[in-house]
């Protein structure tokens, strides 16, 4: 009996086997590699996957999928049956780095990906399929309309890669929006180090919730127009002219005036 897709789950399985296979390659586990797979539904990546590895992890909140999971693939797919939303990766992390994949549910992926970067010193890569638009707001560069909090929040973390775009014809039932395959690797040390990430967030987050008005009207309580200018911002900039580097510069001239 097959199983019907979930809309409160956002489930749009994969089922073309080109684009399956391409996501695979771009993935590309090795033997010895500790991989897991978010949401992997009726197990169409999955197989691809373990073509290429003898065993890997997968956390799938459905319970009516787990089952047929386990009956599958047997002893090669350890399945945690969790939200991954509140799922440890870092439990599965070995020395090396945990590799991360998925066809991510559209409703949930902005917050799963910053629930993965509280463990992206213990994750190598995190190769996704995404709705097109996170993608374009991922790996956007300053100055452009995508340009934003989710841009500057995952570049401070990781380089990001937009890799090819899927479209609605390879998903069961077909989504309304194209996606595409995006590959975020966390930095090793990062370029840019705040001296305060949870004022590095909050300033990245007020200036963007204002992002049609001046950094210095946006900060003003958080850091005055004086100092941004001395950390060599001009304060009639707005949010999304400024680079990672930048906003990191502001956050320290506000870890400065707060200290």
């Amino acid at each position: 009996m097959n199983h019907i897709p979930r809309k409160r789950f956002g489930q749009h399985f994969l089922h073309d086997p080109n684009v399956i296979e391409r996501i695979a390659a771009a993935i590309a586990p090795q033997p010895g590699d500790t991989l897991v797979e978010i949401g992997p539904g009726e197990g169409a990546l999955t197989t691809a996957l373990l073509a290429r590895i003898p065993r890997m992890h997968a956390v799938e909140l459905d319970r009516d999928l787990v089952p047929r999971l386990r009956t599958r693939f047997g002893d090669a797919l350890k399945i945690h049956q969790a939200d991954a939303l509140r799922f440890d990766f870092a439990s599965l992390a070995p020395p090396e780095g945990l590799r991360v994949a998925g066809n991510l549910p559209y409703n949930i992926s902005t917050p799963l990906i910053f629930h993965l970067l509280e463990s992206a010193a213990l994750i190598r890569d995190m190769t996704f399929l995404l709705q097109l638009e996170v993608v374009q707001r991922l790996a956007a560069e300053p100055g452009s309309k995508q340009y934003g909090r989710l841009s500057v929040m995952v570049q401070y973390r990781c380089r990001v890669d937009a890799l090819f775009r899927v479209g609605p014809g390879a998903f069961t039932p077909p989504p309304k929006v194209d996606s595409a395959v995006v590959r975020l690797q966390p930095y090793p040390a990062l370029p840019h180090a705040a001296q305060d990430e949870t004022l590095f967030a909050k300033v990245v987050a007020q200036a963007f919730a204002q992002r049609r008005k001046t950094l210095g009207r946006a900060l003003r309580d958080m850091v005055d127009a004086p100092l941004i200018a001395a950390a060599g911002i001009d304060p009639v900039r707005r949010a999304e002219t400024l680079s990672v580097a930048e906003f990191v510069a502001l956050a320290d001239a506000a870890a400065g005036a707060a200290g």
